[in-house]
């Protein structure tokens, strides 16, 4: 042996524990990779740290090159069949008229906003002036009252899905935790929920309606009338899945931690914080994911029928309209409920992944 080879040795080991240590940083990344829906990213990472790169281009190609081509696939059929297709308001919208109406709407909010902000304008130029004139009795504010925007009434929907969402978290977590922990609360409720898990908004929202007319009378609350209609129906329909997946969690505990915790004789609530809700997390997040699902496409549903503000009210309009930009502008809309609704579940999943150690996607 040379005298370098100790020397070549070091630096070979060197070497290879900082290969150790990117491909580690790697791995800690694919996890919010696999949250975010960039999943193909550790293949490509890896690719480039030398990791058999024709193995890991394979899996970009599965991971990242199939959804891509089957998303162009689906736009030349898309644009191929739709002139086909004839309705009473003409042919069903290609992707270049969607994209079209999509510029159209951004440019409308961006006059909306325009106008809003020359009336406020106007008004304090108005008031500034009665005030300098000792006419400060006059002086009057109003509210723009212009139509909401599109933006406006994506933002409306996103509120009220939360807001229902969380008035069903906050109901059906701790009676899923009753019924996991008691047979005879489990038994007590579970006819319940078979009976009212399948109902249609379409029947709620008569009722919500009604009673949130007849017991909200206040004209300055916190909430407008139709924004609890829409938010009550939403728990109403979508605390189901979380009932049932907590109640089904705490059931499911090792029957040997249950044990343990009568030996050390743990109070109730010593119990279900300390045990039930950390063994029962990842149910309680798969049925949290569920009930935002199911609570965003009542929502669109509720909206629709009872004229509420946002998206689902956006889409009638639009459909009651009948003008030759109408399809396009609902075409807009399905495509933008649906990405909301894939953002809603990837944001679930990343609160899912900072709490649980579950890999259930």
């Amino acid at each position: 042996m040379t005298a370098t080879d100790p020397e070549t040795l070091g630096q070979d080991a060197a070497a290879e524990a900082r290969r150790a240590r990117r491909f580690n940083r790697i791995n800690k990344a694919d996890a919010w990779f696999q949250v975010l829906g960039l999943a193909w990213m550790t293949p490509l990472l890896k690719a480039a740290a030398g990791d058999n790169p024709s193995a890991q281009m394979k899996e970009v190609w599965r991971l990242l090159g199939v959804p891509v081509v089957a998303i162009i696939a689906f736009l030349i059929a898309w644009s191929a069949l739709a002139p086909t297709v004839q309705t009473s308001l003409g042919a069903i919208p290609g992707p270049a008229q969607v994209w079209e109406q999509v510029i159209n709407l951004n440019d409308d909010a961006i006059r909306e906003r325009e106008k809003r902000a020359a009336f406020y304008e106007r008004q304090e130029e108005r008031n500034a002036k009665l005030k300098a004139d000792g006419r400060e009795d006059r002086i009057k504010w109003r509210e723009y009252t212009g139509s909401p925007t599109y933006y406006q009434q994506i933002w409306t929907s996103i509120k009220t899905v939360f807001f229902g969402f969380l008035l069903a978290t906050i109901v059906a977590v701790p009676l899923g935790i009753l019924g996991g922990l008691s047979l005879t609360a489990n038994a007590a409720m579970n006819p319940l929920i078979q009976i009212f898990k399948p109902v249609s908004p379409l029947a709620w929202l008569p009722i919500v309606t009604m009673v949130v007319s007849a017991t909200y009378t206040v004209d300055d609350g916190w909430f407008t009338k139709s924004f609890l209609t829409s938010a009550i129906t939403v728990t109403l329909c979508s605390l189901w899945p979380t009932l049932i997946n907590t109640s089904l969690g705490v059931a499911s505990i090792d029957k040997d931690l249950v044990n343990v915790s009568k030996v050390l004789k743990m109070g109730t609530w010593t119990k279900i914080t300390k045990l039930v809700l950390p063994s029962a997390l990842p149910l309680i997040f798969t049925g949290l994911r569920l009930s935002l699902g199911v609570g965003w496409m009542v929502l669109i549903a509720a909206e629709m029928l009872a004229q509420n503000p946002g998206l689902g009210k956006f889409v009638w309009d639009e459909f009651q309209n009948g003008s030759s930009n109408s399809l396009a502008r609902i075409m807009v809309a399905v495509f933008t409920i649906g990405i909301i609704g894939f953002l809603l579940d990837r944001m679930m999943f990343a609160i899912q992944s900072l709490f649980t150690f579950t890999n259930n996607r």
